[in-house]
């Protein structure tokens, strides 16, 4: 199989800063992720052997293929970064050029870079020949509206030996607010492009990666938030591309099941303590309509250790299917 292959019509999770760490990655490749990557990694802090930077270079072997991305505006940096990256040996390496925050794109790295698009070149050239592994890059379609700028990006990444091209399809000035516009995955196309098109942005349901895939011609779908509030949504696609109708929603045992697993798992690799206390934020996507659940996950927001956890999940689970019983 080419390296082009692994995106043929494959949804990957999106880099998440604070979110896609190997637990959930690796939860969300059990649920159909073909394609995942790691939060992304200051390639300031990764030549410098900060000891964070250096931890999200770790992935479990079950996560291939996988991508470690890293990003930064000095071209030198990047390229001692990519090394450092791959000599953890992941599948290939991503460059971040999308990154919309201030404290990262005022100072001329991630979306900084669609206003430099010479040191956008530089960077993915210079990663490109540094490393044996496959590079590949994600970026917005501009600045602003007054520069959108994604089919010259696409054009010179394809010159500069890019493999593929992930594009979130808003403006930096946008955020991870307002309408995305799918639309660039085909007028990429037209213009010429022949790497691997990933779009991204806004896509957070079964219908939406159908959509996305029936009208705008993407290699694959990235889907961020969306795995956030729904682990189970690559599933979920998979089966609505296959059938046409949604999949039933998962049941309270497996939610249940598959919630205890990642917190055990987060456990594991950062300790109780931490690993409970960041744990938390990933409630409301295991637990996403369920019937009068808000008291019971904000008590679970309260509790610090894992056995006790473990215990009222399960309780929780044995509750509920007594009920079912009694219903049926």
């Amino acid at each position: 199989m080419s390296f082009e292959d692994i995106f043929n019509r494959k949804l990957a999770l999106a880099p998440m800063e604070d979110v896609t760490e190997p637990p959930f990655r690796l939860i969300c490749k059990r649920l159909g992720a073909d394609i995942v990557y790691t939060e992304f990694i200051s390639c300031e802090g990764l030549i410098r052997d900060a000891k964070k930077a250096r931890a999200k270079l770790f992935f479990y072997k079950d996560e291939r293929p996988l991508s470690i991305q890293i990003f930064g505006g000095n071209d030198d940096s990047m390229t001692e970064a990519a090394k450092i990256a791959e000599s953890a040996s992941p599948d290939f390496i991503d460059i971040n050029c999308g990154c919309w925050v201030k404290d990262v794109a005022m100072r001329g790295a991630g979306a900084g870079l669609l206003r430099d698009l010479p040191r956008m070149r530089t960077i993915a050239d210079k990663v490109v020949r540094a490393v044996d592994l496959p590079v590949t890059l994600k970026t917005r379609l501009g600045w602003d509206e007054k520069s959108i700028v994604i089919i010259e990006v696409a054009k010179m990444m394809q010159d500069t030996g890019i493999r593929a091209l992930t594009v979130h399809c808003r403006l930096r000035s946008q955020g991870n607010k307002g309408d995305a516009d799918w639309s660039w995955g085909k007028k990429i196309k037209d213009a010429g492009i022949t790497i691997p098109i990933i779009l991204n942005g806004n896509i957070k349901t079964p219908e939406d990666v159908k959509y996305v895939f029936d009208n705008f011609e993407p290699d694959a779908v990235m889907i961020g938030q969306g795995a956030v509030t729904n682990p189970w949504i690559f599933r979920q696609s998979k089966y609505f591309l296959e059938h046409g109708t949604p999949e039933a929603e998962p049941s309270v045992d497996e939610r249940i099941t598959t919630c205890v697993e990642h917190l055990r798992l987060a456990v594991e690799l950062k300790g109780e303590k931490l690993g409970v206390r960041e744990f938390r934020k990933h409630y409301s996507g295991y637990f996403r309509d369920m019937k009068n659940i808000s008291k019971f996950r904000l008590e679970l927001m309260q509790i610090d250790e894992f056995e006790i956890i473990k215990e009222k999940l399960l309780s929780y689970k044995y509750i509920h299917e007594k009920t079912e019983l009694i219903k049926n």
